[in-house]
């Protein structure tokens, strides 16, 4: 790792930062958080009551309002610090030696923690604050007993920032006890969850379409949420005159543009469904969409220019990182007040199989319409292009290497990514939510047919071969990443038999026999959580017992055919649990979707019961066949070595054992009539004497 710039002397040091950097790191709080804010009490300034009344909501006082979009930049900002800084302590802090994968508690996690604090503070005020606003109600409203809980019932927003501050909240217990680096990545997947929880429960969830504009929030905010953190995390660090290694600069450089291009890309899809055909021009929502990628733009402009080998004498790190800092904190304060502003989408006429699954389903589904009427996935299609397109990249690094990878696991890899994709944006995955027949055919797909492909590909052997081992005077890469995973005891637990057992087979029953399923189907987001939960806990479980790559907690071969034989009589109970039941899962949300053709819902989820039947029992037959045969392959090369090393004179155990059954057998009498043991035993000294 290249040198960093040296700290101050140490009388310097002891004295705090210098003036210099005080002024800075003031100008750059101010600038990072009072834009924002500004931005938000303009617009609900000048917006006033017309927001309210245009949705026919009532109005509350402009106290309640302001306090509300004022916790909600604090809350924004602090969550993108949190973000940022957690993602910097993972994947960017280039740390060497024996203790690269210990984290530093005081130098890589306080800035998580008065974050993390700030977040869980504004969060759990939010609760409350935007409880009232969005029932128009004043913040004394509060105080009277048994209104808070009924408020926050009255909207989804409150119940998202209840979630953001249990996240915040344990997040910042977390950053005050660790010590390791594997749990940043739990800290960070639990901060991306809080930061989307709002988001997909906002303006994403309703009106035509709603199912791009959710899928494309759901990839683009945790994306300009990292690149927001990160600018500001080095900005600041800057600002005291600290220097970014070689290694770190290059982690970040990538990082920058892969979130950049992410955060363009879904903003663009997120503004054609905000603005419902309607041209930028014609309203105040694609104004300050218009504002926002001309402010990406500047950034993009602005990180090209910086990369440049001239320009570097010319803009010191802490003008240039300043600079972008001023321009992502702008359009976090666009996004903020765009908040407040109801989009062109809300004034759009939309039917009933509009408001739940954002399009319409009119067509009877018969084989032809499955086949040929199609509605992209967006969330899963950009899952099956990265998931395909990384495992190309490391097979084309390997056989650059002269390295040889199996063809079959890269088919199998690509035929199981485009079966998620298939069943998830074919005519199957756009009427799954309308018929339960439909939808079980889905989750086999997602639960059974798509992982058992996935881990025949080999994926983990491959990013492991592919990668680099780096010595231990070198930061920790991918490699290393990778192998720290595995070795971790919370996924020795998570591999365990038992919690996979449970949770294959559990799911079934949790989701379908509870009102969970019925729940699921009403949000976009819910039911995209539903469908990963399907393929990830199927990919776990053949990982497991048929998987190419070496789990964290093996199994031998009898314990992998016990565990899918023992998983095979659940699955066809829960089908015929489903066939027989009398009560109609789902029932009040088909019955509101209304489908002409769908007249009969008992007779729907009946064939539904059959498909989780028979889809259920025929793949793990053939894991079953697929597993004996392994083992009888295993058992063959076993023997084959053995014999080889035999015919070498490698392996004399055979030869060993003879000869102990030849002495147990002669052990009874010596040919002079003395009992074997004791003439053993009198040999004994002259053994030790000997030797």
């Amino acid at each position: 790792m290249a040198e960093t710039i040296p700290p101050p002397p140490a009388a310097a040091a002891s004295a705090g930062p210098s003036r210099r950097t005080r002024d800075r790191r003031a100008a750059l709080g101010s600038v990072f958080v009072g834009i924002p804010l500004l931005a938000v009490v303009v617009t609900v300034v000048v917006m006033g009551p017309s927001g309210y009344e245009s949705l026919h909501r009532p109005v509350p006082d402009l106290v309640t309002s302001l306090i509300s979009g004022l916790l909600r930049v604090v809350a924004e900002c602090a969550g993108s610090v949190t973000v940022g800084a957690l993602f910097f302590a993972a994947f960017i802090r280039a740390r060497s030696g024996a203790r690269r994968l210990v984290v530093d508690n005081g130098r890589d996690l306080s800035t998580v923690r008065w974050a993390s604090l700030l977040w869980a503070l504004s969060a759990t005020s939010l609760a409350a604050v935007d409880a009232a606003d969005a029932s128009g109600q004043s913040l004394d409203r509060l105080l009277e007993p048994g209104s808070l809980a009924y408020l926050m019932s009255a909207s989804y927003l409150p119940g998202a920032w209840v979630v953001a501050a249990v996240v915040a909240w344990t997040i910042y217990l977390m950053a005050n006890f660790l010590g390791t680096w594997q749990p940043l990545l739990i800290m960070l997947a639990l901060s991306i969850l809080a930061v989307l929880a709002p988001v997909v429960v906002g303006q994403v969830l309703v009106g035509p379409q709603h199912d791009f504009g959710g899928d494309a929030a759901i990839i683009g905010t945790p994306a300009t949420t990292i690149l927001t953190g990160l600018v500001f995390l080095v900005a600041w660090a800057a600002a005291r005159g600290d220097a970014l290694g070689a290694v770190e600069a290059r982690r970040l450089r990538w990082t920058a543009v892969v979130t950049g291009v992410i955060a363009a890309g879904t903003q663009t899809i997120i503004a054609a469904f905000m603005l419902a055909g309607s041209a930028p021009w014609e309203s105040a929502t694609g104004w300050l969409f218009l504002v926002r990628f001309a402010l990406l733009g500047a950034l993009g402009v602005l990180g090209w220019r910086a990369t440049r080998p001239a320009a570097a004498p010319q803009h010191s790190t802490w003008t240039i990182t300043a600079l972008a800092a001023l321009l992502l904190s702008a359009h976090l304060g666009i996004t903020s007040a765009m908040t407040r502003i109801p989009p062109p989408q809300y004034f759009v006429p939309t039917s009933v199989d509009q408001v739940f699954l954002g399009y319409d389903v009119d067509s009877e589904p018969s084989p032809l319409v499955l086949l040929l009427e199609w509605r992209p996935n967006i969330l899963f299609a950009v899952l099956t292009a990265a998931g395909i397109g990384l495992y190309l990249w490391g097979v084309r690094r390997l056989r650059q290497r002269g390295d040889a990878w199996p063809v079959g696991r890269t088919v199998a890899w690509v035929l199981g990514w485009a079966t998620v994709f298939l069943t998830t944006s074919s005519g199957l995955g756009k009427y799954s939510s309308v018929s339960f027949s439909l939808h079980m055919i889905l989750h086999m797909s997602l639960n059974m047919l798509g992982p058992l492909l996935l881990v025949m590909g080999g994926v983990v052997t491959l990013a492991l071969r592919a990668s680099t081992a780096h010595r231990r005077n070198e930061p920790a890469g991918v490699h290393e990443w990778i192998t720290a995973m595995l070795n971790w005891r919370l996924t020795h637990a998570f591999y365990h038999p038992i919690h996979v057992f449970v949770s294959f087979v559990g799911t079934y029953y949790l989701l379908y026999l509870t009102p969970i399923f019925g729940e699921a189907l009403r949000y976009h987001w819910s039911h995209q959580l539903m469908n990963l939960d399907f393929l990830i806990i199927g990919y776990v479980f053949y990982s497991l017992v048929i998987g190419v790559d070496h789990p964290p907690r093996p199994l031998p071969h009898i314990g992998k055919l016990g565990l899918v034989l023992a998983a095979m009589p659940f699955h066809a109970f829960f089908g015929v649990v489903i066939m027989s039941s009398e009560t109609v899962i789902a029932r009040n949300y088909y019955e509101y979707i209304g489908k002409w053709w769908m007249t009969d819902l008992a007779h729907d989820q009946y064939v539904g019961g059959g498909i989780a039947w028979a889809a259920g029992e025929l793949p793990l037959i053939a894991v079953v066949i697929a597993l004996v045969t392994q083992w009888s392959r295993q058992d063959s090369r076993r023997a084959k070595r053995v014999d080889r090393h035999l015919d070498s004179g490698i392996d004399d155990s055979f030869e060993a054992y003879n000869d102990m059954l030849n002495r147990l057998s002669g052990r009874s009498t010596t040919p002079s009539g003395t009992p074997e043991t004791t003439a053993t035993a009198e040999r004994v000294p002259e053994m030790k004497d000997q030797t």
